[in-house]
């Protein structure tokens, strides 16, 4: 559920169509704040997937997350009524959750006073809703968990998701993210620290990763979710799998809420740690998706981070940051940014940097611009870093590598 696409196809014409979506924020009147730019998920129906009772009693974060998530079983081929449910599990993550429900609310009561506020109140800005709704929806009671750790939540949901059925402890996971932060004070709160960008008069060139030209991250809403089950598993009952998670590296800068370790050794380490867990050396990478948020101080940190770990294999690596598409959807981003990896594993095209026409200082790396690139890495690594200094990064592997191909 992506402001480019919705579902596997449209997302994936979106990522081919190799342009940015972003455009004046309609939710709202930005004119308030410096930054008036956003990637939105337009016309989005939650009936179309949720019952309609039902739905009006979840907040717009829920409901991206119940949405993707019937997408992806559907895509999966996962029939819920023959599973055993105990064994079917969900991990979420999101940045910031309800919220932006709240802070509707908020303007309700203080208008209104306490009988104008939704009685659900309490239940949309819970912090476990995202994943305790698809818990209830669905019917499913294996391992449950939604963290809030920032723009690296999707991702440390994949990787927690990864390591839960890896134990044991699940058959199935739905594994993602869900953001839906588009509400005035959510939007003004990063506009105040001036983390995003300002180049108002041109929305579709704002977010523009590891550019001379960038100014700051551009806010998005969204959801991806994915399926996760033990690989022998999943083809015995037919799937055809888009790619293997192999590595997953978790790590804290402990330096600063919003900028990160000058020295990317936190970063490097995530890296590292995702690659030894996978068995994997780094000039085995065929493609990585970094975290690129488009920031003056993020994009030089990671591209430094990405070079000491690379070392000189990092001049032959294809790099693209896809947020140059939409924007940064917050907690679902390294969500989103995971299946990009699992479609280009699958369908065998490497998605470009959109807007980077000039590389910015300490950006020295060869990022894909263009048209990107029509090749099918047999390995794949994806960045996700956030407030808090946390990092996370998957590591992946394509079911066309030598050894896989031929049992699908």
């Amino acid at each position: 559920m992506t402001p480019i696409g919705t579902g596997v196809e449209s997302f994936w014409t979106g990522l081919k169509a190799t342009r940015s979506v972003v455009t004046t924020l309609s939710r709202f009147d930005p004119t308030p704040f410096r930054s008036h730019l956003a990637g939105e998920v337009r016309d989005f129906d939650p009936t179309a997937w949720i019952e309609p009772r039902r739905a009006k009693r979840l907040d717009r974060c829920s409901q991206l997350s119940l949405a993707a998530a019937r997408l992806a079983l559907d895509d999966a081929g996962v029939d819920l009524a023959r599973e055993d449910r105990d064994t079917v599990g969900a991990m979420m993550g999101t940045a910031l959750g309800g919220v932006a429900k709240a802070e509707e609310q908020h303007g309700l009561y203080v208008t209104g006073g306490v009988r104008a506020v939704d009685p659900g109140l309490a239940l949309t800005v819970f912090a476990g809703a995202s994943s305790c709704n698809l818990a209830i929806e669905l019917g499913i009671s294996g391992p449950n968990i939604t963290n809030g750790m920032s723009c690296a939540s999707g991702a440390i949901a994949i990787g927690e998701a990864f390591r839960a059925v890896r134990r044991g402890e699940a058959e199935v996971m739905l594994a993602g993210g869900a953001e839906a932060p588009l509400a005035p004070l959510c939007f003004g709160a990063f506009a105040i620290i001036r983390a995003m960008s300002t180049r108002n008069d041109d929305p579709a060139t704002a977010s523009r990763p590891f550019d001379a030209g960038r100014d700051g991250f551009v806010m998005a809403e969204g959801a991806a979710v994915l399926v996760l089950e033990e690989r022998e598993r999943a083809l015995a009952r037919g799937a055809v799998p888009y790619a293997e998670v192999l590595g997953y590296g978790l790590t804290n800068d402990a330096h600063h809420m919003t900028a990160p370790r000058p020295d990317g050794r936190q970063a490097v380490r995530a890296m590292r740690i995702a690659l030894a867990e996978a068995g994997l050396v780094p000039e085995q990478i065929g493609y990585l998706n970094a975290h690129g948020s488009s920031t003056p101080l993020n994009d030089p940190t990671e591209s430094g981070a990405i070079r000491q770990v690379f070392g000189a294999a990092a001049d032959r690596l294809p790099i693209s940051g896809t947020k140059g598409y939409f924007g940064h959807a917050l907690g679902a981003s390294g969500a989103i940014e995971a299946a990009i990896c699992a479609l280009a594993a699958r369908r065998g095209w490497l998605p470009p940097t959109v807007n980077l026409v000039e590389q910015g200082e300490g950006c020295d790396l060869p990022y894909l611009t263009g048209a990107g690139l029509d090749t099918t890495p047999e390995y794949l690594m994806s960045n996700s870093f956030g407030f808090g200094g946390i990092n996370a990064v998957l590591a992946f592997g394509s079911e066309k590598r030598e050894g896989r191909s031929e049992k699908l």
